[in-house]
């Protein structure tokens, strides 16, 4: 009998992998490890992966990097959640016969958390569930959103799907980004504004930008200094998008009303960092796309890829 292929499932936070798919169909032919710790010492990573031929990545969890892949001479093949994972170097797997196959995508977790943790902010939602928890009783006043403006930053997919909530609750849709023309923010029901007014017009700003090269860090601290200080800022695309250190600072001082995060510039979120405690942060653990439809899609795609691939491998 040949030699089972060795998997490993990475960075299987809640224990879930093996409860959304059939991994069953793979026991004839592999031996699936599934690690659910989080490794972020490039050295320990490369030991612990260098039995594997397949390696399952959720997202962006733990990167693949050139220097790491060089060192897992037995890795063939890289099952990717999702179509787009920035954290691997395509080109160096490519240049070592690694094979990448990505799997599909759910689209609607990540503006169906934005929205309700923009709902969360308006409302001071976690404030009177803690202050109910604790024999408390009306403490806070509510933001309605009719009437109100939201500043879209990235009028793509989720932009999009963000100004049809916004729309449904009677909200004014102002948006920018570098490429944005009128005409396709008029079909989305935006008004194209330039990146100052934005800041300075909007009660919410959400961010919803592909993290590149030219992307990162486009908003810095005159954005985020140019918010009312009633304006709530809003993040679940990426990190860093936004100056760390500038959000900070406006946050400390109060200078706006809130932020809700779910991206961060470090994943997992450092246990002292101070998102973790502002209370003027509602803050959650990158969990956008981190759903039952999402996961099943995910884990299943990643099932039905490396049957494939060793069918390829091995013709019946």
């Amino acid at each position: 009998m040949p030699e089972k292929f060795k998997i490993a499932v990475l960075d299987d936070y809640q224990h879930v992998a093996v409860s959304y798919a059939d991994w069953q169909l793979l026991a004839d032919r592999c031996d699936i490890t599934y690690f659910h710790d989080h490794l972020t010492n490039e050295t320990e990573i490369a030991e612990r992966l260098q039995p594997f031929e397949v390696l399952c990545v959720m997202r962006e969890r733990t990167p693949l990097t050139g220097i790491l892949l060089r060192q897992l001479p037995k890795l063939r093949l890289i099952v990717s959640t999702g179509m787009r994972n920035a954290s691997i170097d395509s080109q160096t797997a490519e240049s070592l016969g690694i094979t990448i196959m990505p799997t599909g995508y759910n689209e609607s977790g990540a503006p169906e958390l934005t929205w309700a943790l923009l709902m969360a902010l308006a409302r001071h939602i976690p404030q009177e569930n803690k202050n109910m928890a604790s024999g408390g009783w009306q403490t806070t006043v509510g933001t309605d959103l009719k009437g109100k403006t939201i500043g879209i930053v990235g009028l793509g997919r989720i932009g999009t799907k963000i100004a049809q909530y916004a729309k449904a609750f009677e909200m004014k849709v102002i948006a920018w980004s570098e490429n944005l023309t009128e005409e396709k923010a008029h079909r989305a029901g935006a008004e194209l504004v330039s990146k100052e007014r934005l800041f300075a017009e909007s009660d919410f700003v959400t961010v919803h930008l592909v993290l590149s090269d030219r992307t990162k860090g486009i908003i810095g601290k005159p954005d985020l200094e140019r918010m009312k200080p009633t304006a709530f800022f809003i993040n679940t695309s990426r990190g860093p998008l936004v100056d760390e250190a500038a959000l900070l600072e406006v946050l400390k001082a109060h200078k706006i009303a809130g932020a809700a995060l779910d991206v961060y510039d470090m994943e997992p979120l450092p246990k002292g960092h101070p998102f973790r405690t502002l209370d003027n942060v509602l803050a959650t653990p990158h969990i956008g796309y981190v759903t039952e439809n999402t996961y099943r899609l995910f884990y299943q795609d990643t099932v039905k890829s490396i049957l494939s691939w060793l069918d390829r491998r091995e013709p019946q």
